[in-house]
């Protein structure tokens, strides 16, 4: 039973995903839609997850309470979580170019991928045995990823702020982010240094 209260963050993070698929089929009219919608909502599912994991030791300084202390403790299980509902993604992602064509150029599909390159790399030593083996270098490493999938979401979300349909939601995503990333900063100046975590 307690394993399984310190997985429901993974757990919940497949079911929104999963969620954000259904709910592609049932918005779109064909198959290409289907996929399309799929995955651009399986993404946007993703990103309060991932500000959750980005955003725990900001919160932690700056609101300590129960819940930010939780969610600083279980964020292991909540950068989990995005990884799995990320993998969705990519499935849906993946299947937008199998049923349709895509305009997209396979040099544009590099910086996504070497984000999943950093999720899964991050997955697989978000454990206490990669943190012993690594040392500082597993907090260089995670640092790093964290930092580089902002920047790609930053970017994907920021690029559609001069698309008049998806203006409010690149506007509400950027904000979001870079709010997310100054705090981060913020909490970092030497009157926050005495709050530890």
């Amino acid at each position: 039973m307690e394993k399984t209260a310190k997985r429901w963050p993974l757990l919940l993070a497949i079911v929104v995903a999963l969620s954000a698929i259904w709910a592609g089929f049932a918005a779109g009219e064909n198959l290409a839609e289907d996929w399309q919608l799929a995955a651009r909502w399986t993404a946007r599912a993703g990103l309060p997850i991932f500000l959750l994991v980005y955003s725990a030791s900001t919160l932690v300084r700056l609101l300590p309470s129960k819940s930010t202390k939780a969610l600083l403790r279980d964020r292991r299980w909540w950068g989990l979580g995005f990884a799995a509902s990320h993998t969705i993604h990519l499935y849906a992602l993946t299947m937008v170019f199998v049923v349709g064509p895509d305009s997209r150029s396979p040099v544009s599909l590099i910086p996504g991928g070497l984000a999943y390159a950093m999720i899964y790399v991050m997955a697989v030593t978000s454990n206490a045995y990669s943190m012993r083996k690594l040392g500082r270098s597993w907090k260089r490493l995670h640092t790093l990823g964290m930092h580089y999938i902002w920047l790609v979401y930053t970017a994907s979300y920021a690029g559609r702020i001069f698309q008049p349909e998806k203006q409010v939601e690149g506007l509400v995503g950027t904000s979001l982010l870079v709010a997310a990333f100054i705090l981060r900063i913020a909490v970092r100046w030497p009157r926050h240094r005495t709050v530890r975590v």
